[in-house]
């Protein structure tokens, strides 16, 4: 397969502060062919995460990357030869495949996609990593009721969309968070929260105690920082409180202070810090769940797609700026 060539993205120098596209370079190598237990595979889709940016920092438990290493990332891909008799040509699978065009992949490492969908990408959102983050975290740790006030911020990224999403089908007040008007009328209108608060626009405190009055129930936190202050001190007696992200910290080296223990003492919070990693012998029964609500359209992907893999460092840079509308997929 020496005239078949592979274009990947590398990381060429470790940002300082948020990253930019300069941060990152193209090489164009050959592909080579599967060896044994191998499978040579296409990819087709590519998932852009904010853990990716603890990874570059060298501070994530999925290890970390340095200049002149290949970016890593999730992949929906298609097999194009297999030395693995569990694939054949021509089937899709998931898999870490990296931010490039082609892969050759331990087949063990792989997972096949059986069931039908209108878009593949749904197994890198609503129905993927994504996904499974959010039910994680909605339907196995805060475990909802009818009626229960959920604060979600990041409100229009790819885990906030599909976790109120399905607080909703438990019967929640869902109330986001989010930076602009713009994103606060689409978290509205599009995902289907009851209202959504602007962080750029007034107090957010005082945004949260019209909004919440009786307090909050359930805060998927995937922001940290100084919100998880001030939401920690508008909790309801026996609020459950999902640590998930720190996606306000990410490109800074230092850390802002955590609530005082008095905050959630008197509220008698349940606070539970949530590794999507733990939920992974779980995921036949996280697309069980989800996939009939994704087919009867009460689960919708909500998606920021660029074309090609050398749109992968632009995009993860305005993933990095905040601002992605939805999940943020390479279609390559």
């Amino acid at each position: 397969m020496s005239d078949l060539k592979n274009t990947q993205i590398v990381l060429a120098k470790t940002p300082e502060g948020t990253p930019v596209p300069s941060d990152f370079t193209t090489r164009s190598v050959e592909v080579t062919p599967p060896e044994a237990g191998e499978v040579l595979v296409k990819n087709l889709y590519l998932s852009l995460d904010p853990y990716m940016r603890s990874q570059i920092a060298g501070r994530h438990l999925s290890g970390a990357i340095t200049p002149g290493d290949l970016m890593k990332g999730e992949t929906i891909a298609e097999v194009v030869q297999s030395e693995d008799p569990a694939f054949s040509a021509g089937d899709i699978v998931r898999g870490f495949g990296g931010w490039q065009e082609y892969a050759v992949m331990d087949g063990k490492t792989l997972t096949a996609v059986h069931a039908p969908v209108d878009n593949n990408a749904a197994y890198l959102s609503a129905l993927g990593t994504t996904g499974l983050t959010a039910w994680a975290g909605i339907v196995c740790t805060a475990k909802p009721a009818p009626g229960d006030v959920v604060v979600i911020p990041a409100a229009t990224g790819g885990v906030g969309a599909t976790a109120a999403q399905l607080a909703k089908l438990y019967g929640c007040k869902v109330v986001g968070i989010a930076g602009g008007k713009e994103k606060c009328d689409k978290a509205v209108k599009e995902i289907g929260y009851d209202i959504c608060l602007d962080r750029k626009a007034g107090d957010i405190a005082e945004q949260l105690k019209a909004a919440c009055p009786d307090g909050i129930n359930v805060y998927f936190d995937l922001v940290g920082g100084e919100l998880l202050n001030t939401v920690s001190s508008q909790l309801a007696v026996g609020a459950r409180v999902v640590l998930c992200g720190i996606m306000s910290e990410l490109n800074s080296t230092s850390r802002a202070g955590g609530p005082h223990p008095a905050i959630w003492i008197k509220s008698r919070a349940q606070v539970t810090g949530l590794v999507v990693y733990d939920y992974e012998p779980r995921r036949a029964e996280f697309v069980e769940y989800c996939l009939p609500h994704y087919l009867d359209g009460k689960l919708k992907t909500f998606e920021d797609v660029s074309q090609g893999i050398a749109s992968a460092p632009d995009a993860f840079c305005r993933l990095m700026r905040g601002e992605n509308t939805g999940k943020v997929i390479i279609k390559i």
